[in-house]
């Protein structure tokens, strides 16, 4: 029988630290916790680059249609060249509205696109009823078909492209 079993209880070792490596493992594992902590949180205040990305849920630019254009509107932390395109469900591109355009910073840029494939050939300006004006940019190919599209943005500065965080419809009837 051993001196377990017969019920003694066995003093503590002294000298019982534990592994010095795998202390240094756990400190190594809280300092890298309190790193990505502070990291997530400056991460999490930095503005993305796109901001306030708008459009309308549906346009018809058939002459009976409430939205003859799609209204697009977007904001950008850093003042930016863009190339914006409109592009269909499979990701192809139908329209190119802007191509190597300047864009301010913080400032609201608005656009519209009025339902024809290819790429802007002219622009024409105008202003909301609010007073914020707004830039239209003349594709003047084939109609594109109805159907669901996005707004890809091509920033400058940037290696990867900007998706619209949501579709819209352009619907002929």
């Amino acid at each position: 029988m051993t001196a377990a079993a017969a019920g003694e209880v066995r003093a503590p070792r002294e000298n019982d630290g534990g592994d010095p490596l795998g202390r240094i493992v756990f400190g190594a594992l809280v300092v890298a916790c309190f790193l990505a902590f502070f990291l997530t949180q400056r991460l999490k205040h930095t503005p993305t680059t796109v901001q306030r990305f708008q459009l309308t849920s549906n346009f018809s630019p058939v002459p009976g249609g409430r939205h003859k254009e799609e209204s697009i509107s977007f904001k950008l932390s850093h003042a930016e060249r863009v190339t914006a395109a409109v592009i269909d469900s499979r990701g192809n591109v139908v329209a190119t509205l802007l191509r190597e355009h300047p864009v301010p910073r913080y400032k609201q840029f608005s656009l519209r696109w009025n339902g024809r494939r290819g790429t802007a050939s002219a622009y024409r300006t105008g202003t909301t009823p609010g007073g914020h004006p707004f830039l239209v940019a003349e594709t003047e190919g084939p109609a594109a078909p109805a159907g669901e599209y996005r707004v890809r943005l091509t920033l400058s500065g940037q290696s990867s492209p900007v998706l619209s965080p949501r579709s819209f419809a352009l619907v002929r009837r």
